[in-house]
Parts: structure tokens; sequence; C-alpha cells
């Protein structure tokens, strides 16, 4: 019987020659589709941000819990509370404008958005 007849690239990958950094063999796209972008990418989840303000806000319940909910008592404590939550606010909205101005990546609902804007062409009339 003879042995089955495999691609010269096979052998040399089954043998170990392309472990030492050696480049790799090129593994070719099927020919039946032209290459295109997909319709759609997967929804990833947005980086989970932790919570802030966090001692401003407690400090707020614990003065409304002694006041018996009296807002007038505890102003000092709600005006801390809603600066820290406009100055987390403004520092989340830079950073995000940073990430994206360096980094280049997009949201999933933004790229989906831009490729139902510019839908690939895969067909030629």
């Amino acid at each position: 019987m003879a042995a089955p007849a495999y691609p010269v690239w096979v052998t040399r990958w089954v043998s170990g020659q392309w472990r030492n950094k050696k480049r790799p063999p090129m593994l070719r796209p099927p020919r039946a589709r032209p290459l295109a972008l997909a319709d759609r990418v997967a929804n990833r989840r947005e980086q989970s941000t932790e919570a802030t303000c966090i001692t401003e806000m407690s400090v707020m319940m614990a003065c409304w819990k002694q006041n018996d909910f009296n807002d007038t008592a505890c102003a000092e404590e709600i005006r801390m509370f809603y600066n820290c939550v406009a100055k987390a606010e403004k520092e989340r909205k830079d950073q995000n404008e940073d990430t994206l101005l360096s980094r280049g990546n997009f949201p999933s609902s933004k790229v989906n958005k831009l490729l139902r804007r510019f839908p690939q062409i895969t067909r030629y009339a």
C-alpha cells in the first residue's frame, strides 16, 4: 500500500521545521467568495466603570436619616454630592474623547451603525 500524498507544507509542518521562528505556511482563503467585511459586529460590553461618589452619597443619606429626610438641614451634603457627580461626569466624558482619539477604538454600536450606513457590495450589476 502506498502512503497518501500530502502537500509539501504539511510534511514540513509535521516535522517541526516551522517551530524555530521560521515563516509558517500561508493559508489561502477559499475562492468561492471574495473577502468582505461582515454586515455587523458582535455586541461587546462597554468597559464597566467603577462607582464614583460613594462616600459623598453615604454621608448625604446618613444626614437625611438623622434629620428625618429634611433637605434644608442637609443642603451642604447634597451640594457636595452633586458637585462630585458633575466632576466625575466631566472626567468620564474627557476620558472617552481621549481614548477614541488616541486608540481609534469604537464601541460596537457605532461600528454597526457605520456598517449599516456603508454596506458591503457583494454583487456587481
